[in-house]
Parts: C-alpha cells; sequence; structure tokens
C-alpha cells in the first residue's frame, strides 16, 4: 500500500522582510536562538530559519553574537540545560525564531529583552508534554515583542490586548485570584528591561473573549508537571495491572523432571563447565565457573544426573550451551551448602567472596555479577535496595518484600558492610502500602536503615533514576552509580546474599510472577533454575487467546518469547501474557513526545533518524550509550516506530565501528 506524504505541521515562519526591518531599528548585538520546528515530516533537524535571519540581521548592519539552534525549545528544563552560558558578554538583545510556545520560555528563562522573529502559524497552541504554563493561542498576529515574551491572549484569563481590566487586587487575576495578573506581570518585565508599554498605541484584532479558558488549560499542564517532574525528568505511567497477581502469595513451584540451565544468564563471559555427562551432581553443586572478572558461578538447583552439555534456547533468542540434568526427585544437598558466620564476625573481603561464590546476580533483570558492584573502589554513601518493582504487571518483589522482609534487611545490611556504606535505604512505590508499612516496622529501631517512598511511575527503578529520586545526585554521563557514592541492589538480590550467608545456599531459584491479562491462573511462585517456561504456562492453566504476546521478564522491557520452551534464569522475575500491537509504523512525525518522557534527557528520534542513515559518530554525539532501553519513547511514540529496536541496533553498530 503507497503511504501517504505527511501534512507539514510547522508551527511558525519568519516575519516578512518589512516586519523584521522594523522590528530591527534601534536594535544591535543579538544573540540568535532557533528552534528546529515540530510536528513536521523528519527529512532533517538543521532547519534554515536561524541563518536566514542571521543574513537578513547582518545585511542590515547588525552584529550578530551568535546562533544557537535547539530541539524542542518549548521543553523548558532541556533548553535550559542546553542554553546555560551560551549567550556570550555584550549580547543587548535575544531574537527567538520558533512558535509562541518557544519565545515565551526563552523570555522567561533571560533578562534580556526578547525579539519575535516569527509568527506562529494556525495549530493548537498547547503542546502539554512541554511542561510550561505558558501557551501560544495561535492568533497570527503575535503581540510577544510588546509585551516581553508575556502572551496576554493566553496568559490573561479574559485575552486583553489593551491593558489591565482594572479588576486586579494585589496583583492578582479577578477572574482567578490565586492567578498573578498577566498584565502586571507585563508591566513588571517591561519595566526590568528598561522599556515603556504602548502597545495600547498599537493596532490589534478584535477578539472572541468567551473562547480563553485559562484555567482548564492552566490545571491540566499543572497537573502534567506535578506528574512528571516528581523525582526526575520523563518517565511514563501506564496501566499497573498489579491487581492481577499482587495478593497471591508466593509458592514453591513444583520440581521439573529435568532442567536446562545455561552457562550464560548474567552479564559478562559464560561460565564454563566443570561438570560432564554422566556426572551426578546435588543441589546447590557447582556445575560451571565464572571464565572472567565479569562472569559469574553456576549451580545445580536439583539433584540428579548430568544427561547433555549442548546447545538450547534462550530467553535471548539465540541457542546457549547449557547443562541439562535429570532430577531424582531427592534435592540432596551439596556439601558445600553451608552456613557462614555470622555476619558481625564476616570481614568485607568474606561478604564478597561468598557472594562471588554463591553465583549471585542482579535479579531485576540486567544480571550483573553481585560481586563485581560490592567492589566499587571508591566511598560509598548509601546502599539503595530497589524494591519498586516499576514494571506493569509484576508482582514477584512485591511479595518478596512481604514474605521475606527479615531477609531482605539481612542482605542489605550484608551489602552494606561490604562495601562500608554508613546508610542503607530500601525504596519502594507508593503502590505498595503493605509492603511500605511492614518495611517500616521492620526499620524503625535502626538508625542506618530506612524507607524511602516514592511515587509510583516507570522506570522509577532504574538504578540511575533511583539515585537521582532519593540521593539527589546525576549519575554523570558513561559513569556508575558509585561515582557518585551509591551501590544499588534489587531486594531479591538481598535475599539471595542472605541465603548464601545463613544457609550457604547459592543463588539456584527465584521469586516469578505469572500474570497477564491472557494467562488463566495468575500467580507468584518460587521457582528453580533452568524450569521450563512452557510448564509454568500450563500449569498455570494456559493462555486465553491464542494471539496474545508472551513475555520473558515485563511488559516494557521484558523479552518477546517466540518459543516459551525456554528456561527460567537468574534474571527472570515474570512471564506474562499481554495483548499484541500489531498497528504498523508510519516514519516520525517529530512531535518530541519521546524526548519528553526520556528520563535520561535523551532525543530518541535522533537515534531512529541516525540509525536508519547508518551514522554511528551522530549516534555516539547524541549519547545513545547512555540509554538502558526502558521503552518509554517507543511506548508513547505516536508512529509507532519500534525504537527500541533502532537503539538496540545502533549501539551494536558503534560496537562494530571500533
Amino acid at each position: 500500500m503507497e503511504r501517504r506524504k505527511q501534512v507539514d505541521y510547522t508551527k511558525y515562519v519568519l516575519k516578512d522582510n518589512e516586519e523584521l526591518t522594523a522590528l530591527l531599528e534601534g536594535k544591535d548585538n543579538i544573540f540568535v536562538i532557533a528552534c528546529n520546528k515540530c510536528f513536521k515530516e523528519f527529512e532533517s533537524v538543521n532547519e534554515t530559519d536561524g541563518e536566514d535571519f542571521v543574513k537578513f540581521a547582518e545585511e542590515q548592519g547588525k552584529k550578530v553574537t551568535g546562533l544557537k539552534k535547539v530541539d524542542f525549545l518549548c521543553n523548558q528544563l532541556l533548553t535550559a540545560k542546553k542554553l546555560e552560558g551560551i549567550v556570550p558578554e555584550g549580547t543587548d538583545y535575544i531574537a527567538v525564531v520558533s512558535c509562541g510556545l518557544g519565545i515565551q520560555i526563552i523570555a522567561e528563562m533571560e533578562d534580556l529583552p526578547v525579539i519575535a522573529a516569527s509568527n506562529s502559524l494556525n495549530y493548537i497552541g498547547h503542546h502539554g508534554m512541554a511542561l510550561t504554563q505558558k501557551t501560544c493561542g495561535a492568533c497570527a498576529q503575535c503581540y510577544l515583542n510588546m509585551t516581553g515574551g508575556i502572551c496576554p491572549v493566553v496568559d490573561c484569563s479574559k485575552g486583553l490586548l489593551n491593558g489591565q481590566c482594572g479588576g486586579a487586587k494585589n496583583g492578582k487575576c479577578e477572574v482567578d485570584p490565586k492567578k498573578d495578573c498577566a498584565w502586571e506581570k507585563i508591566y513588571q518585565r517591561l519595566e526590568k528591561q528598561g522599556r515603556q508599554c504602548d502597545f495600547i498605541n498599537q493596532d490589534v484584532q478584535l477578539r472572541d473573549y468567551s473562547k480563553t479558558n485559562f484555567k482548564v488549560v492552566h490545571d491540566y499542564v499543572t497537573a502534567i508537571r506535578d506528574s512528571r517532574l516528581t523525582g526526575y525528568n520523563g518517565g511514563i505511567h501506564p496501566s499497573e495491572n498489579k491487581e492481577l497477581a499482587e495478593d497471591i502469595p508466593l509458592k514453591p513451584f513444583p520440581a521439573p523432571e529435568t532442567v536446562v540451565i545455561p552457562v550464560s544468564m548474567h552479564a559478562g563471559a559464560p561460565a564454563k563447565p566443570v561438570v560432564q555427562v554422566g556426572d551426578t551432581v546435588k543441589k546447590g553443586q557447582l556445575i560451571a565457573e565464572a571464565s572472567a572478572f565479569i562472569s559469574a558461578n553456576v549451580h545445580s538447583s536439583v539433584s540428579g544426573t548430568v544427561i547433555a552439555i549442548e546447545p538450547r534456547p534462550h530467553s535471548k533468542g539465540v541457542d546457549v550451551e547449557a547443562i541439562v540434568i535429570k532430577n531424582d526427585g531427592l534435592d540432596t544437598l551439596a556439601d558445600s551448602v553451608k552456613p557462614a558466620k555470622p555476619l558481625e564476625e564476616l570481614t568485607p573481603e568474606e561478604i564478597v567472596a561468598i557472594v562471588k561464590d554463591a553465583g549471585i546476580t542482579g535479579m531485576g533483570g540486567a544480571g550483573f555479577p553481585t560481586s563485581v558492584k560490592l567492589t566499587p573502589g571508591k566511598p560509598i554513601d548509601a546502599v539503595l535496595l530497589n524494591g519498586c518493582e516499576c514494571e506493569p504487571y509484576l508482582t514477584a518483589d512485591h511479595r518478596v518484600l512481604l514474605e521475606y522482609a527479615d531477609e531482605v534487611i539481612f542482605g542489605l545490611k550484608a551489602i552494606m558492610k561490604a562495601v562500608a556504606a554508613p546508610k542503607g535505604i530500601i525504596v519502594i512505590e507508593d503502590n505498595k502500602p503493605d509492603a511500605i508499612e511492614l518495611m517500616e516496622a521492620k526499620v524503625a529501631d535502626d538508625e542506618t536503615l530506612e524507607v524511602a517512598t516514592v511515587r509510583t511511575k516507570y522506570p522509577q527503578g532504574a538504578e540511575k533514576m533511583l539515585i537521582k529520586n532519593v540521593m539527589k545526585r546525576m549519575v554523570p554521563s558513561g559513569g556508575l552509580p558509585a561515582d557518585v557514592g551509591a551501590v544499588v541492589a534489587n531486594v531479591s538480590t538481598a535475599v539471595a546474599i542472605s541465603d548464601a550467608i545463613q544457609k550457604g545456599m547459592p543463588l539456584v531459584e527465584r521469586a516469578v510472577s505469572v500474570t497477564g491479562d491472557f494467562m488463566k491462573e495468575p500467580a507468584n511462585f518460587m521457582v528453580k533454575i533452568g524450569t521450563n517456561v512452557q510448564d509454568i504456562i500450563d500449569y498455570c492453566g494456559g493462555i486465553t487467546r491464542e494471539d496474545a504476546t508472551i513475555k520473558m521478564g515485563g511488559m516494557m522491557m521484558g523479552a518477546v518469547l517466540e518459543n516459551t520452551n525456554v528456561p527460567i534464569i537468574k534474571g527472570s522475575n515474570g512471564i506474562i501474557a499481554v495483548n499484541t500491537d500489531y498497528t504498523e509504523a508510519n516514519e516520525c512525525i517529530k512531535c518530541g513526545r519521546c524526548m519528553d518522557v526520556c528520563p535520561m534527557e535523551l532525543a530518541p528520534l535522533n537515534f531512529y533518524k541516525f540509525g536508519k542513515e547508518n551514522d554511528p559518530k551522530a549516534l555516539l554525539a547524541n549519547n545513545i550509550r547512555d540509554c538502558f532501553e526502558c521503552g518509554c519513547c517507543q511506548y508513547i511514540c505516536s508512529s509507532k516506530i519500534p525504537l527500541v529496536k533502532w537503539i538496540k541496533s545502533g549501539k551494536q553498530a558503534i560496537m562494530e565501528v571500533k
């Protein structure tokens, strides 16, 4: 089917030469800020309007002190960072080439007089994602040059164009006493800039004042800001759907007849098998040892006989070498499964060694070897324990907090001792009030521990988001949590550390949510590593819809399972059956939503653009390596572009260039 050419919804055009000539009269030393147009076919990020204005100004004999182009100028948070300290000394005016939204943002940020060098076109002038109280009414007769960058059409409750109504009291609007009078603000800004208001001497168009509804727009945008800026920039709040399984206690999943245990279920190098086909093994016995610094030991989750060591299907979608063990049903423990000394007697080095020997990895999904995290090589101020479980549907960590609270706290204290951290913080989203109440009671008498309740928002549980939200520190680009004095671990990882120290049991089982709109009988299980996913689905009654999407992990970052005959691994926190989206992807329309919701404050639309152009240098320049593939951009993309796929391929392209 032939795709129709997209409509160009460009929001502004330069004023005509006659207007610009009058506008520049008596003005000099001008710094130009131009917005790269939005809501248009994404052909280029380099619009020419800024250069066109610079050329015209210089032809008029004006000195231009510089030009800066910005994507989505109306995104106040990101714009402030991009423009910090960028206006050169000796600048007397700032010319803004954008729609009314961007002009108002710059006028609010800068003390210098702002020149509105463009006219807004006829569009709906509210960019709700832009986190701004200001909006553009798209009246096509811009008054911002005369009013210091404050729009009387929208910011005045009555949309008055010839001064205040006379009803303002103490600088507040008579329509909404909580709101500052727009005209008072206009007078104050013009006075600050040494300008007089000659607005009433201008010819202005008549307006239908009944159409302006400041309160609705103001309340809506304020609510968006409150929701979006809690803790960190961006993020989303998809439907949680946790009610399907959150009240179902964890129970042991029946031991399988055979387990398939991959030697690669962690970040880093695969483990090297230390058993052979025909060997008898015991539960907790080492069957593959770490082969590099970034690697992890692998242990048997059952007792029985090794019947194969061969490539088997993996949740990654490829075959991975695995050790296949036939369960003898006896659960005979390995001799190595012995409790360690009491925690107070263990040295930090001994704790790290126990964690390493037990093959413990991050259990929130990434699978990074925990022993490496526990040797940061830098002073650590706090250990953050991630109990957010911000992914929709998943409830396993919630159940762990409720049913293994003492083990969670023990594991946290062990991590704190290993990294010499004076503070431990258990971070829980506010949609788990029962877990918050329980954990607060558990730590009430310990001054070194606390519970931090954070707002429910995805990806709240990402370690960089936790650190920014709880510790108010920003992990630098390319940096690690240790660079800002933090270590982050999952609550299930803490339980695994507790088991390793108090029982001597390595990581051989984990909590798994089995849930989703199309899972017949949702449940939460403690599952042995190597258990077949399809067996778990069958045990839960199967899938109620044939075309459902099955994912290992959560809805946002989970891996789609084309083959469900794969094993549960250390990072498998969930199996979900959810709706399949068959919407066809369209071309990017440069709406900017992906940029607004990115918690790392990146521009995902550029990853798509430069990925298509096979331009690794541009991908690096746009900091693609800082992306942790949370999927917020893909979730909100109005064109349904598989942005995470493009991001993954972009990272691969960078590695291949190196």
